[in-house]
């Protein structure tokens, strides 16, 4: 891990190549099922050829001076439906279709029976990233309460039982990334915004189940939705769950912050927890002036001590160009060691 004060990484995901996927397909949203007319490389092909993106988008990463590296998810059609899909007692071939208030219909996970994880899921993906870098490797898991939100329930009828029912699982994987060699390991759980009212009841609960018996440096990431499909006219400016964060045993939280405007003086009442502070903002096709990104970086020294403060960007970065995505992280770099130099 790295030293330094101020130490950079990713959030999780990075661009993945054209020739790769279909971007056209993917843009269209964050598939909670299976998307597999995604990919343009059949099998038995394609374990080598995101082997080979994942080998990039590592390198890109280290070109542009991130201490703590990811896979950059490559080998994910979403943060959370590779992991999800892969469990006993999802019903795969049935997806169930939610309706969204504005009428949208999304396929997703159907639970038919008890949760139950077949296989390690990330596995080698942990082992391929741990192999490929010399520097900190941080794996991402959907968590058990975004895991529960994304599904429809036929089996448990209960949304408790089922977020902890999921929390086993998600905790039997940490400890098989940690065993394989993860610096850190997030939890992505977004959608305790959605249903602020049901994440008071359990989230933090479902979370340090998740967590249990992990002692590498643990992340819970929250965020509005990526900003190719939540456009940052509609993100607030302020999280209806954030604060409750502060009970779980995760060691570090992870906030989007630049796109949304957030005030920062709610991380006060985080002060037990180090902060992974996003300061580029995903919807500004623009690579920001190192600048703006130091200024980001300022403000929120004056809320979070130096010794306690992540850089990252506000969210994974899947759907930008890559020059875009590369361009962003070095700036984020610059901006992170000019303030290092200040704070010397």
């Amino acid at each position: 891990m790295p030293r330094h004060l101020l130490p950079t990484t990713v959030v999780g995901s990075y661009p993945q190549p054209d020739w790769l996927v279909d971007r056209a397909m993917l843009s269209k949203s964050v598939p909670r099922i299976r998307l597999q007319g995604m990919w343009r490389i059949q099998r038995p092909l394609l374990d080598e050829a995101q082997d080979d993106a994942t080998i990039v988008a590592i390198h890109d990463m280290e070109q542009a001076g991130i201490d703590i590296v990811s896979d950059g998810e490559i080998r994910r059609e979403s943060y959370s439906n590779r992991f999800a899909t892969a469990l006993d007692g999802i019903d795969a071939d049935n997806p169930a279709i939610i309706i969204s208030p504005s009428g949208i219909k999304t396929p997703v996970p159907r639970v038919a029976g008890p949760i139950r994880r077949k296989y390690p899921v990330e596995l080698r993906d942990m082992e391929f990233l741990r192999r490929s870098t010399a520097r900190a490797a941080k794996i991402t898991l959907p968590g058990p309460f975004t895991l529960s939100q994304q599904a429809q329930d036929d089996f448990y009828r209960d949304d408790e039982a089922l977020a902890m029912a999921f929390a086993d699982v998600v905790n039997a994987e940490a400890r098989d990334l940690q065993r394989a060699g993860a610096d850190v390991i997030q939890l992505d759980e977004p959608w305790v915004r959605n249903n602020p009212q049901g994440a008071r009841r359990y989230a933090v609960k479902a979370i340090n189940r998740a967590l249990d018996q992990i002692t590498v440096p643990t992340i819970v990431h929250v965020c509005f939705g990526y900003a190719a499909i939540v456009p940052g006219s509609s993100k607030p400016s302020g999280y209806a769950f954030l604060t409750e964060l502060a009970d779980c045993c995760a060691t570090q939280i992870a906030i989007e912050a630049a796109q949304p405007r957030l005030d920062l003086g709610v991380l006060k009442d985080l002060s037990a927890k180090t902060i992974v502070l996003g300061v580029l903002d995903l919807g500004d096709p623009e690579v920001e002036p190192v600048a703006v990104i130091t200024e980001r970086i300022r403000n929120g020294l004056k809320v979070v001590a130096p010794e306690r403060l992540v850089v990252a960007p506000d969210c994974g970065m899947k759907y930008l160009p890559r020059a875009t995505a590369f361009g962003k992280l070095k700036a984020m770099s610059a901006a992170a060691a000019r303030v290092r130099e200040e704070l010397a």
